[in-house]
């Protein structure tokens, strides 16, 4: 047997020194966010939750099955608690942010039943007459079924004879059972007529791009998805093999090909969907894919400053029908440019071509990106050392575009319903904070490729790429957010446009996506009625359907702040704080934002201390049940990559800044926190399937920390973006034989990028978890091997233990400290959580 030794702290990025004297708390009974990770998915895993008011629902975290009973299900909306205060004096007093989280086209369990499509005809869904809401399972019938009353705001309004229905004893339609949008919290609206049709954007001064046909002021009538693959073809993407990458990943997913593993891939490009191909570089290239001829005939436009579009015909194609074109086009590319010079790219120009050949309809502009785009509209010069610019009010210039010609292009591809995603595989500073807008204005997603090198990313990249083409996609998007009486929205959250005060434009939105919303009270609410939700979505399916989608939401009122306590969403609170924290990049300084995180875990903690266990000793950290694991996250979001201090280059800030603005809550929850998995310890039936019922069980996850690691050991590590295996210095080496098929440590070889199938139990294990993960999230992240002491990229590692003293924070158990003094300061002497850096700074 193995002695019992932790290890000592792996290499990682300094950390922050707690300052003054230490409170007494004792570190076995520090809060685990893994006892409760663990202990809810035990209750809810595999077993329905019932989506009635009144239910606290599962972790984000645990694979439940929702029975949708009139509100939507948890993974399509979560609220910072399910039992909103009844007025904004209590909400103050409990000090919990009232937020809302809509995913709204969340990836559903296969055993959940499907979202009900309803036709109301062409007369479109009921919708109230004052506040234009659209009718669900919460509205109260009246005048004999002649009238439905609105339960968002109160109106009475008529219905049409052809929705007609008696009613019954219980007020109720005698049909009620069979409309879906009176049963269901979430529903899709079949909409046919004009008036939903994706409006045409307001008119302009100066157009981006020349176009011979006048600007059409029609609304856009709905099409089937569009896409344009944008190549660069500069020297820097044939010189590190990221267009040859591009080239062959793409031609397999239209037609198929073979895997990493050996195993044939089906094509993904979606039924019905035509595609473009454009490539740049100090020129546009326009393609020529008519089924008619065999080879793709090549036109050039060389005026970056009026960009213009050459043919309309043979433009767009069915990828099927133009199969020999595309695929040869797709092979010669990279051999074409492979003497090539010219060491720039005009992405700005390649966006203006396709928002140019997309305008009038919509659709997704997806491209490929090597250089900085020194040339052409929006061209940008090599950005300066920014070390200089932490801890000054420049600070916030990394998080802006330096030319207004990237914000431009990102709100007219929005209001003409075009999403653009970028993969980015770069050698050099590509500035995310100027290009990067248009992709998170629009929708859309980035990819980040640093150093680029297809042995290593070139399957990530097609992982990514087949995500982007078969998740669930909408485009041509309007979403407006609709509360009942007494509350208000006050903000938005995520990736889109906003057209006005309460409608958010976006070019495409996809079940990965998820916007949240702040709300507030406008009047005193009433204990003993149901507060209501509802976010709806018009939008336009990849096979030209119009549709609207709605997600419903009945909340329970509460006078005591008990109830607000008992019934809060962590998952939700801390995912509304790590997206208010980032939306404040732009105008304040990161240590300023570190700290109000801090003031705001502090007031939560200290208003359920208030309210709710005013009787126990000051001396007493007291953590309500509900947010057991609050102080750990708030600190996990301090040292994520857009918020942590040190020295972190901008692309980076910028790249992960906009990822987890548009995240789901389960996917902000296990970055913000990495999954942590000890491979060695795997009971013998863990992660097989049962002989008898074909399931599987899989290991719990542990904490954080070194201090629970041991030398002789092989753990698994996984934030949603990056994967780690990190082998010890002692590990036995069965155990390497087991797992990665050598018995010798320096035999490893650091840059393997996937396991070797083996035929060990382990080895089954293992890659029985890895293919779990891939089923739930949809892609393969990147993946680090890293051996104790002896690689560089330790330190990626170490810097994922959130509970360590690291990336220029405190320690989990410093923090808890912190909270504790800031507490006790309020509660002795009177003072403000937000008094100053006295708090923060005094030798206690």
């Amino acid at each position: 047997m193995h002695a019992n030794r932790h290890i000592p702290q792996p290499p990682h990025s300094a950390g922050e020194p707690y300052k003054g004297l230490r409170p007494r708390i004792d570190a076995s009974q520090m809060p685990s966010p893994i006892d409760m990770i663990e202990s809810d998915k035990e209750k809810w895993e595999g077993n329905s939750f019932m989506t009635l008011p009144g239910n606290s629902p599962p972790l984000s975290t645990s694979d439940f099955i929702a029975f949708d009973q009139g509100n939507s299900s948890p993974k399509h909306v979560r609220v910072s608690t399910w039992n909103l205060p009844s007025s904004s004096h209590l909400a103050k007093e409990c000090d919990i942010p009232l937020a809302a989280v809509f995913q709204p086209f969340a990836d559903l369990d296969p055993r959940e039943e499907p979202i009900p499509v309803v036709d109301c005809g062409d007369s479109g869904p009921p919708r109230c007459e004052e506040c234009r809401g659209y009718i669900n399972p919460w509205c109260a019938w009246t005048a004999g079924g002649w009238k439905w009353k609105c339960n968002l705001c109160g109106h009475e309004t008529q219905v049409l004879p052809d929705y007609f229905c008696n009613l019954d004893a219980n007020l109720m339609r005698i049909d009620h059972p069979n409309h879906p949008e009176l049963n269901k919290g979430t529903v899709d609206f079949v909409v046919s007529g004009k008036e939903y049709w994706a409006p045409p954007p307001l008119p302009r001064m100066n157009s981006s791009y020349f176009s011979v046909e006048p600007p059409s002021s029609e609304a856009r009538e709905p099409r089937s998805l569009n896409c344009l693959f944008a190549f660069d073809v500069s020297l820097e993407a044939i010189r590190t093999g990221f267009l040859k990458s591009a080239c062959d990943v793409l031609r397999d997913l239209l037609y198929g090909g073979t895997s990493l593993d050996g195993n044939r891939s089906e094509p993904s490009f979606p039924q019905g969907s035509q595609l473009a191909i454009l490539t740049y570089d100090t020129s546009l290239h326009f393609y020529d894919l008519s089924p008619a001829s065999s080879l793709a005939s090549m036109i050039v436009v060389s005026d970056l400053e009026e960009v213009f579009i050459p043919l309309r015909e043979g433009l767009f194609v069915d990828p099927w029908k133009s199969r020999t074109v595309i695929e040869g086009l797709l092979k010669a590319l990279p051999e074409r440019h492979l003497d090539t010079v010219i060491d720039n790219a005009a992405l700005g120009g390649a966006l203006l071509a396709g928002l140019a050949s997309l305008a009038g309809r919509g659709g997704h502009i997806i491209a490929f990106q090597s250089v900085l785009p020194a040339i052409g509209p929006g061209a940008l010069e090599p950005p300066r050392d920014q070390t200089s610019l932490y801890g000054t009010d420049k600070e916030r210039t990394m998080f802006l575009p330096r030319h207004q010609t990237w914000r431009d292009i990102a709100e007219e591809c929005s209001e003409e319903g075009i999403g653009v995603s970028m993969f980015l595989g770069m050698s050099k500073p590509i500035d995310i904070g100027s290009i990067g807008i248009v992709s998170s204005t629009t929708g859309g997603e980035l990819f980040f490729h640093p150093r680029f090198n297809p042995a290593r990313d070139q399957h990530v990249l097609a992982s990514q790429l087949r995500r982007l083409l078969t998740r669930t996609t909408v485009y041509n998007c309007l979403l407006r957010v609709r509360c009942s009486n007494g509350l208000r929205i006050s903000n938005h959250y995520g990736n889109f446009h906003e057209r006005s005060v309460s409608d958010l434009g976006i070019g495409i939105l996809d079940s990965d996506k998820a916007i949240s919303v702040q709300i507030e009270h406008s009047r005193r609410l009433d204990a003993r009625e149901y507060a209501f939700l509802q976010c709806a979505v018009l939008h336009t399916t990849p096979d030209g359907q119009r549709r609207v989608r709605t997600c419903n939401l009945a909340l329970q009122v509460a006078d005591l702040a008990a109830n607000v306590f008992r019934y809060a969403d962590m998952d939700a609170v801390v995912c509304h704080l790590a997206r208010e924290s980032l939306s404040k990049l732009t105008s304040r300084r990161m240590a300023h934002i570190r700290e109000e995180l801090t003031d705001k875990c502090s007031s939560i903690l200290l208003g359920y201390r208030r309210n709710c266990a005013a009787a126990t000793a000051v001396s007493q950290l007291i953590i309500p049940e509900a947010f057991r694991a609050l102080p750990v996250y708030t600190l996990a979001i301090t040292k994520c990559k857009p918020l942590k201090g040190r020295n972190v280059s901008a692309d980076v800030r910028n790249y992960h800044a906009q990822k987890i603005l548009s995240m789901s809550v389960r996917a902000t929850m296990q970055h913000l926190y990495p999954r942590l998995l000890a491979l060695h310890d795997l009971a013998d039936d863990t992660a097989l399937p049962d002989p008898t019922t074909g399931q599987m069980s899989f290991p719990s996850l542990m904490r954080d920390s070194h201090t629970y690691m041991e030398a002789h050991g092989v753990y698994l590590i996984d934030n949603e973006d990056l994967m780690i295996f990190w082998v010890g210095s002692s590990v036995s080496p069965q155990l390497l034989l087991d797992l990665f098929g050598v018995d010798d440590l320096p035999a490893l070889d650091p840059n393997t990028i996937q396991l070797p199938v083996l035929h060990t139990r382990l080895s089954a294990q293992v890659r029985n978890i890895l293919t779990h993960r891939y089923a739930q999230r949809g892609r393969t992240p990147k993946m680090l091997l890293v051996r104790q002491n002896m690689d560089g990229t330790e330190i990626e590692f170490s810097d994922m233990l959130v509970e360590d003293q690291n990336n220029a924070a405190m320690s989990y158990l410093d923090f808890l400290c912190l909270i504790h003094k800031q507490i006790n300061a309020v509660l002795l002497n009177g003072e403000s959580l937000s008094g100053g850096p006295s708090l923060r700074g005094s030798p206690w």
